[in-house]
């Protein structure tokens, strides 16, 4: 899962930032209005954490020309010290999808965070069944006929997307877009690597290789 966070508090931002990646998300910091806009709009994030005060540009702005210019639906979190119901109400009808204010507890805000990623397209639920697979995306962890597989935090990302997207394929490039942060030296060959890791833990016939195109996770029943 790959968050935006845009903070310009550079203390607290790094502390976010820190706090996601050690919980195993890809996460990219930006610490002004307009920085927060150019990233929003041109790469592809399953959440963003928006500070309300911004230099540039602020919070509910930026939100309202990714909801009516940009056209993307992205989730986002509003984070901000304003915590008048007027202004929750500001902030949320410009299109933010919740809204936490300062100061919170940072396993408030993983709540949060988690809450918002089951939110997408496919309403994805807090337990996915698939055949023996069990997906637990509150605790993230992964279970083969009740056993859980001792997957890395970023193997588990990638199975997660995987689900998210079942049975569609998905590219390596899509792939290392949403489960590494934008300044990773990730290449193609080293997602193959991980998906072999998978693949060996939790057996070949979950997730299928779509030559060419990328990978999909399928609905196996045996």
């Amino acid at each position: 899962m790959r968050i935006l966070v845009v903070e310009d508090e550079k203390r607290l931002a790094d502390s976010i930032s820190k706090g996601l990646r050690q919980e195993g998300y890809a996460v990219d910091t930006v610490y002004d209005g307009q920085d927060g806009l150019a990233m929003a709009s041109s790469e592809e994030y399953d959440l963003i954490l928006l500070d309300v005060m911004l230099p540039g540009i602020d919070g509910v702005s930026l939100t309202q020309k990714l909801r009516d210019e940009e056209k993307k639906n992205t989730p986002v979190l509003m984070l901000t010290a304003l915590s008048a119901v007027h202004n929750k109400v500001k902030g949320l009808d410009a299109g933010a999808d919740d809204y936490l204010a300062k100061p919170f507890d940072f396993e408030e805000l993983l709540a949060r965070v988690r809450a918002l990623s089951r939110r997408p397209v496919t309403a994805l639920r807090p337990v996915l069944k698939m055949g023996g697979l069990k997906i637990d995306t509150n605790e993230k962890e992964v279970f083969l006929n009740s056993n859980k597989i001792n997957l890395s935090k970023k193997e588990y990302f990638l199975v997660e997307y995987l689900a998210k997207n079942e049975g569609k394929t998905v590219s390596k490039e899509e792939l290392i877009a949403h489960v590494w942060d934008y300044d990773a030296d990730i290449l193609p060959n080293t997602v193959e690597k991980f998906i072999g890791s998978i693949r060996e833990k939790m057996g070949n016939k979950y997730i299928k290789t779509v030559r060419g195109f990328g990978y999909k996770l399928i609905h196996s029943k045996k």
